[in-house]
């Protein structure tokens, strides 16, 4: 039986959930001078480090590797032969992920901050006398006070009962990833053509399997432009990838030797589905990613009057603030955008929130501004976005200017064998940049540049303006940019029609003379 006691210790704050949020929370506070207690269930780095961002992409890393490989011949390379050692493969991201966790425990250390490993729940307090929180350890349980709580807890893979996921054959995305799932299945049928969905049918297609993925909308990812999701779904074509869509995906059920799903059309109203057409889907291996819950139970939230719903606790969207003075939360159990570098950059909200309030701290109350935030799916190719759509824009009632670059008109890309394009947005009356996306080679970091001149609310002429190195693929953002007024030098263009020269004249930024 656990025994608890009562650490003597009392802290400025403590940080329950060391995820990209929580981890990032825990320095900054140290930064700031802080008592940072930091409290984790399982291993730092949470879901994104252990079983999400960084094991993916290490999977990802070995079959772009071997998607090379298979090219080689198209780059004069002849390649008498090889296999896939699936094993070492595991191997070599279970290394990663390892050498990440030991580097995060060395961080907290050289910041002097007191790392936890067991279940945190808040027992009580207020913001005058400190909030005690306990953590349930395997061996015993201990209490520590903190005068500020931030809550990191993120989420997990969502389940639904007619799934029947039973970590055998229908799995989770943690069970995929787990350091010893080391099995390339013949067949492989995922369930949800999301990020997580495509991230891993392009993993275990390029490894040999046999991939098909049902998906209940009209399209995979569908947050993205049509073009991208186009460039895509013509990639997945190539690699014997098939996407079913509109699937509404009725049961899964383990066969002993594989697994079988059942489905009907998603058009069907829900008191017609016992009547329904059915079709069925087999497979060895189920991977269920119709996307990911909240964790936010059992952390003494009810008790202390703190507000939910529907598992996301909610917050001052002003500071981040939960329903209590003086408790946070950041990241995904909040409710907000579920990625990691948005709960490494609330942490850096919520952090100088709590302290100012605390008083003694060198340090001014911040403000989230979420207009400017970029999603990446490390697909082959990636794919890049910030800002908005161009029907979100639309919507909106901004008239934009849209500018396209393909990939096989730049030299770089051309050498590299990429292929993709490259799309910016902007304000056709101001010339700002409103948003942009991207597929092809290198997408998530072209994207990074976009990133910076919306956060700082450049126009198409600062970009144009910028001297970019040569050969080089950042040329795709300074081709694309010019390509918004009809300016890109290497794109075929045609003398412009008196409507077109008439819009040019309106932008006078850019410096366009009247001819």
């Amino acid at each position: 039986m656990n025994n608890t006691k009562i650490v003597e210790k009392q802290y400025d704050l403590a940080i329950i959930g060391a995820g990209p949020g929580g981890y990032h929370s825990a320095i900054r506070a140290s930064q700031y001078g802080a008592k940072v207690a930091l409290i984790e269930k399982s291993k730092l780095g949470g879901t994104c480090l252990n079983r999400g961002c960084i094991p993916t992409k290490a999977l990802l890393a070995s079959a772009h590797f071997v998607e090379k490989l298979q090219e080689a011949e198209e780059f004069g390379v002849e390649v008498k032969g090889f296999r896939t050692n699936f094993e070492k493969v595991v191997d070599r991201k279970n290394r990663i992920v390892n050498e990440l966790g030991m580097g995060i425990a060395d961080l907290q250390k050289s910041w002097k901050n007191d790392v936890y490993i067991g279940h945190g729940k808040i027992l009580g307090g207020n913001s005058e006398e400190g909030f005690k929180v306990m953590i349930q350890g395997d061996n015993n349980n201990e209490i520590i006070v903190a005068k500020r709580v931030i809550i990191a807890t993120g989420s997990t893979p969502a389940l639904i009962p007619n799934f029947n996921v039973d970590h055998e054959r229908i799995l989770t995305s943690n069970d995929i990833l787990d350091p010893n799932f080391k099995t390339i299945p013949k067949r492989l049928l995922i369930i949800g053509a999301g990020v997580i969905g495509c991230e891993f049918a392009d993993i275990f297609s390029t490894f040999g399997s046999k991939v098909t993925v049902l998906e209940y909308l009209p399209s995979p990812i569908a947050s993205e432009e049509p073009i991208i999701i186009k460039q895509l779904q013509k990639k997945f074509n190539l690699m014997g990838i098939e996407i079913v869509t509109s699937q509404n995906v009725l049961s899964v059920e383990n066969t002993g030797s594989g697994i079988k799903a059942t489905t009907c059309s998603a058009a069907i109203p829900r008191e017609e589905l016992e009547t329904a057409e059915t079709s069925t889907f087999e497979a060895d291996f189920c991977l269920i990613s119709i996307g990911r819950t909240k964790v936010s139970e059992n952390l003494g939230l009810e008790e202390l009057g703190i507000t939910t719903r529907r598992g996301a606790i909610e917050v001052d969207p002003g500071t981040l603030e939960t329903s209590i003075h003086g408790i946070y939360a950041i990241g995904d159990v909040n409710g907000g955008i579920m990625l990691a570098h948005v709960a490494s950059y609330e942490g850096d909200i919520a952090v100088p929130n709590a302290l100012s309030s605390l008083g003694g701290f060198q340090i001014h109350s911040k403000r989230p501004n979420y207009r400017v935030i970029p999603s990446t799916i490390f697909t082959s190719p990636n794919i890049g976005s910030v800002g908005l759509k161009r029907k979100q824009a639309k919507e909106l009632g901004i008239d934009v200017l849209v500018g396209q670059f393909p990939y096989s008109s730049l030299g770089k890309a051309k050498c590299m064998g990429d292929e993709g394009l490259l799309m910016i947005l902007a304000d056709k009356h101001t010339l700002q940049i409103v948003g942009a996306s991207c597929i092809g080679e290198g997408a998530s970091e072209l994207i990074a540049e976009v990133t910076l001149a919306m956060q700082h609310g450049l126009t198409i002429e600062d970009i144009a303006h910028t001297v970019h190195s040569h050969p080089t693929l950042s040329e795709m953002v300074l081709e694309a940019a010019e390509a918004v007024v009809g300016r890109a030098i290497h794109k075929k263009g045609r003398p412009a029609a008196p409507k077109l020269r008439d819009l040019l004249m309106e932008l006078v930024p850019f410096g366009i003379e009247k001819i």
